[in-house]
């Protein structure tokens, strides 16, 4: 089991949850749950992303999904299934859908995908809270002042550091959907 980031495979089909687990855990921290219940009773703030299956008896993975939401957990939700995506998907608060059976290259591809999604998502945060702040010293301090002072000069760098990786995570994009995707769910910082 690695030490990455965590993902919590949820199926009802142990054997398939236990494959998806065996797959990722080269890199990743793995657990699995079995059913809804369990899947919630494994829910913590260290879990990244979340291979959801929809099916499920008791606690149906769309009941999982709406939980995980309303309780503010911050991960990324793949919803891993048979059902055939309808209309109903469009209110539901998942990232990413597949549909089974999936690859062992697909799986590793959406986890890293979604994953490196938060990452961007919290670099554009981070960016716009410092760029808020430098302006702010901008309006309130003279040039030179500015200019003599390391603080300032490490927020100028940082900024500039976070500027070159949203670039060069807006380049990765492939496709209109991935941009569109590696945006949903940012919420400004209160």
């Amino acid at each position: 089991m690695s030490d990455g980031p965590e993902v919590l495979v949820v199926d009802d089909e142990a054997r398939l949850a236990d494959l998806f687990a065996t797959w990722l855990e080269s890199e990743w921290s793995v657990g699995t749950a079995y059913d809804g219940e369990k899947a919630l009773e494994k829910m913590a703030e260290s879990v990244e992303v979340v291979l959801l299956d929809r099916r499920m008896p008791g606690l149906s993975g769309d009941d999982v999904l709406e939980v995980i939401r309303d309780d503010g957990y911050d991960c990324r939700v793949v919803m891993v299934t048979a059902v055939d995506p309808d209309f109903d998907i469009i209110e539901m608060g998942f990232d990413d859908y597949l549909v089974k059976p999936v690859s062992k290259d697909e799986l590793l591809d959406i986890v890293d995908e979604v994953s490196n999604r938060s990452e961007y998502e919290s670099d554009i945060l981070e960016y716009y809270a410092l760029v808020s702040k430098k302006a702010l010293l901008e309006s309130e301090k003279a040039d030179r002042t500015l200019a003599t002072n390391e603080e300032y000069q490490h927020l100028c760098e940082r900024i500039e550091e976070l500027e070159q990786r949203v670039d060069e995570g807006v380049s990765g994009l492939t496709s209109h959907d991935d941009f569109v995707g590696a945006f949903q769910d940012i919420q400004p910082e209160n």
